[in-house]
């Protein structure tokens, strides 16, 4: 059956395979990003945890999207198994140090696919990735952003942990 379902396919299997491992890594940042704001929420950061409470449920379309796209090219999407995700952080720029530590770690995946579907020339696939290139340039950026206002925003004093903790919330908003 496998043979005859593969047949009606123009989905590689290696491409499946990435697309599946891709999957598993967005449904693992959306968690993470999950874990990420609850911690902000518990020490205070409401304005940060909205924001990324926000990147989660972005993080969860994307699984979804990829997810959907497998079976919709006639492939297999699996749901895949997330491991625990740490749930505590030394601090607030250490939240988001590891945010941009995730975003190009996806970037890089991304870009991975994208270079085997040319190998392989899948055009249809290249032509779907191509929009998470484009969010991926974005999520770096902003989680870069996030980063260079602690050299802005003096986080040690009080008014300061607020006044990074609201411009950081506004970042989405910027776009």
């Amino acid at each position: 059956m496998k043979d005859l379902v593969r047949s009606r396919t123009s989905l590689s299997e290696d491409i499946e395979i990435l697309l599946n491992a891709q999957c598993k890594m967005e449904a693992e940042a959306s968690n993470k990003y999950l874990a990420m704001a609850s911690w902000l929420d518990r020490n205070g950061y409401k304005f940060s945890s909205e924001y990324l409470y926000e990147q989660a449920e972005e993080e969860r379309e994307h699984f979804l999207k990829i997810h959907k796209y497998i079976n919709e090219v006639g492939g297999v999407a699996i749901t895949p198994k997330i491991d625990e995700v740490p749930q505590e952080y030394d601090s607030l720029k250490q939240v988001f140090e590891t945010a941009l530590e995730s975003e190009i770690a996806v970037t890089h995946s991304i870009n991975k696919i994208v270079g085997k579907c040319r190998q392989l020339n899948d055009y249809a696939t290249e032509q779907f990735l191509m929009w998470f290139v484009e969010e991926q340039r974005e999520e770096e950026d902003n989680a870069r952003r996030a980063l260079e206002l602690f050299d802005l925003i003096n986080p040690d004093s009080d008014t300061g942990k607020y006044q990074l903790d609201k411009a950081i919330g506004k970042i989405s908003a910027a776009e």
